[in-house]
């Protein structure tokens, strides 16, 4: 099939690329011209673990193109999908003014009849708007439908080709046809295409990270609680998780979720109920609660270390928000860094991939070292942010002989506390025995 991805975010790159993997004639459209030519000449603008691989070997087959027209796009593809950014609005709202121009050209330039997918994360209600921005200047038939994407960075790949779901919203019988024509050699395994109107469709995607948002919360709070009374959270959540009703996964306590998803579309679900007189009072407390938890280490910093941090100098490990992404979208680290800065401590940091993009977003105002080694050289104590696995298991002897002093503020649990305490660390987690 010939398909036009409009988009080459992280959501679009990942879907053009893999739908090009299974025998597709896939085009992508960016506005962005530098962006073009650099996918042209085989450069992935992301950093996303797999996706090299299929984007150079679909590139070298002839199936996966890019070009910076629209027009081209619209003559190219039988399903348009749009994957285009729908940022935080300063009240929470998703903005669609990106969805909604293209929308608008599309209907200008489409001459015969496409399908028009909104594979961005969008309120209840876009694929609406969408039709009636497109059927303003439309000459021929289009059908438009809700594909939201379930996709973890870092698993991308792996979750587009081997989906647990596809979720379709569509009240059109030959645009449901074209979509799961497209998508039968991904559920070849029997993992349902589930067929639903539009507006289910849209609710499912911020219904389900919602829920996922709620339950990192619900473990934070849990954690908290733990320190308090002196128990052990690692304890109750494999005691919880072993519950076949709750399951083990999104159990891990830490210093709050960040990313480019879970903040905005639960934000975004909790303004849309706003808009529709209805209060979501559990989402008032996610949002309040993961705020306050991505600064939980620091209390811990200062009641060690002392307010002022002048003269002092912490190493971070971690950057991104989470491990196998360059990603620091409402990442912990960037809040913690903030705190250490206003109470003058000087910053090393090290993060297999996010060091340039956070170097882009703040400069010289900490440095940044080449390994994990090299950022805790001469440092008075070490706070870890992301649970890389090369974190995981350090050398030990090592961390101490760098450190100045053989303190970790562990926001990601890494380490068991015994071991910790056998090896020597002031060791600080979350929800656990503190070592002194």
């Amino acid at each position: 099939m010939k398909i036009t991805v409009v988009g080459t975010g992280y959501v679009g790159l990942v879907t053009g690329t893999c739908l090009a993997e299974t025998g597709n004639d896939v085009l992508c459209v960016d506005i962005d011209k530098h962006k073009v030519e650099r996918m042209q000449n085989g450069e992935v603008p992301i950093y996303e673990p797999h996706l090299d691989i299929l984007f150079e070997r679909n590139i070298n087959a002839g199936r996966l193109k890019f070009t910076t027209s629209l027009e081209e796009g619209l003559a190219h593809g039988q399903i348009i999908f749009l994957a285009l950014p729908t940022p935080e609005d300063e009240d929470g709202s998703a903005d669609l003014s990106y969805v909604l121009g293209v929308a608008k050209n599309i209907g200008k330039l489409m001459t015969t009849y496409r399908v028009i997918v909104d594979k961005s994360t969008v309120p209840v209600g876009t694929a609406e708007k969408v039709t009636a921005v497109i059927a303003e200047h439309a000459t021929v038939d289009f059908d438009v439908v809700s594909n939201p994407e379930f996709l973890r960075e870092g698993f991308a790949v792996d979750d587009f080709m081997k989906p647990e779901r596809i979720v379709i919203g569509s009240s059109s019988e030959r645009a449901t046809a074209l979509m799961q024509r497209l998508y039968k050699p991904f559920v070849r395994s029997g993992n349902p295409i589930l067929i639903m109107d539009e507006k289910s469709a849209e609710l499912t995607k911020y219904a389900s990270n919602s829920f996922l948002a709620a339950k990192i919360t619900f473990m934070n709070e849990i954690a908290n609680f733990c320190e308090k009374v002196g128990a052990d959270v690692d304890k109750v959540r494999i005691g919880m998780g072993t519950d076949s009703r709750i399951g083990k996964r999104f159990l891990f306590p830490g210093i709050g979720y960040g990313g480019s998803c879970f903040p905005k579309d639960v934000k975004a679900l909790h303004k849309s109920g706003k808009d529709n007189n209805y209060n979501f009072q559990i989402l008032d407390a996610v949002i309040n609660v993961n705020d306050k938890q991505k600064t939980a280490l620091i209390p811990k910093v200062v009641s060690h270390l002392g307010d002022d941090l002048s003269g002092k100098t912490i190493a971070l490990w971690g950057l991104a928000f989470k491990p196998e992404t360059d990603d620091i979208r409402e990442a912990p680290s960037l809040y913690i860094i903030d705190e250490l800065l206003a109470r003058g401590a000087k910053i090393k940091a090290f993060d297999p991939e996010a060091m340039d993009n956070v170097k882009a977003k703040l400069g010289d105002k900490l440095e940044y070292a080449d390994s994990m080694y090299g950022a805790i050289a001469n440092t008075d104590a070490l706070i870890i942010c992301t649970e890389w696995s090369i974190f995981r298991t350090p050398n030990f002897s090592k961390l101490r002989a760098h450190l100045n002093q053989p303190i970790i503020f562990d926001g990601r649990n890494l380490y068991d506390v015994a071991d910790m305490e056998k090896e020597g660390f002031t060791y600080f987690s979350i929800g656990r025995k503190e070592v002194i």
